[in-house]
């Protein structure tokens, strides 16, 4: 059977290929983000890959997450994510853990040994504590900031958490970071342009959830394809860009 990866190994080589399919990664968060990141590194050739969501696909979600189709509606989604990604490299080792990441499970999870943790969760507290815990852990961490209520690409960007700026939800992570004594040492997805006015609405019947946030399709498909290339590059050692 004619090699899958002929066009990755092409361009990164045997032996960077080779590092990919011995790596795992931890992807923590299956929405708008997470399913693209985690598809992104299922295909260039990612030899394991544990992904964590407790939450199933709702109508809402169609505008803007991978696995949302009509289909799939009411299923969750670590379940649909694994078999896509199956159905993509029948190879690759997957876990999948559906329970919501708090307390000891949220521990019990990030104790495990992964070459990269990656942060796609939308609640603050889950995200914090993920984040918290990978550090102390000593994993390689990247998280992905809020790409909601924005709808201007070229504003994407990648730096320390230290480094972010007018994002809301990065500045709530550095404060409270800081708390626990972490201040810099997370890269982070997110996008210095200005939350457009009007695009929120608080609500107070979802789990966890105080506001609802207007979405476009392709924002959080860009931060999720932006943390796969944090991830493959620094794995490979091909992260250093020109500036």
């Amino acid at each position: 059977m004619k090699n899958w990866l002929e066009r990755t190994e092409l361009l990164l080589g045997k032996e960077r290929l080779d590092v990919l399919q011995r790596s795992h990664v931890l992807v923590a968060g299956l929405g708008g983000v997470g399913a693209y990141l985690a598809e992104s590194l299922c295909r260039a050739g990612l030899g394991e890959l544990t992904l964590a969501d407790s939450d199933i696909v709702k109508p809402s979600n169609r505008n803007r997450q991978l696995i949302a189709l009509t289909s799939t509606e009411g299923r969750l989604k670590a379940e649909v994510m694994a078999e896509r990604l199956l159905d993509i490299n029948p190879n690759i080792h997957l876990h999948t853990i559906t329970q919501y990441l708090k307390d000891d499970v949220l521990k019990e999870v990030v104790c495990r040994p992964y070459d990269y943790v990656a942060d796609a969760l939308d609640t603050l507290s889950p995200k914090l504590f993920l984040l918290i815990h990978s550090v102390n852990y000593g994993h390689k961490v990247i998280s992905s900031m809020g790409a909601g209520s924005k709808i201007h690409p070229e504003r994407i960007m990648v730096a320390d958490i230290s480094e972010t700026n007018t994002c809301p939800l990065a500045l709530l992570l550095r404060k409270r970071l800081k708390k626990h004594g972490i201040a810099k040492g997370i890269k982070a997805v997110f996008s210095d342009e200005a939350i457009m006015e009007g695009s929120r609405k608080y609500m107070d019947d979802e789990l966890n959830k105080k506001t609802i946030v207007g979405t476009i399709s392709y924002m959080p498909a860009i931060f999720g394809l932006f943390m796969a290339s944090v991830i493959i590059r620094d794995l490979t050692g091909t992260l250093p860009t020109a500036h």
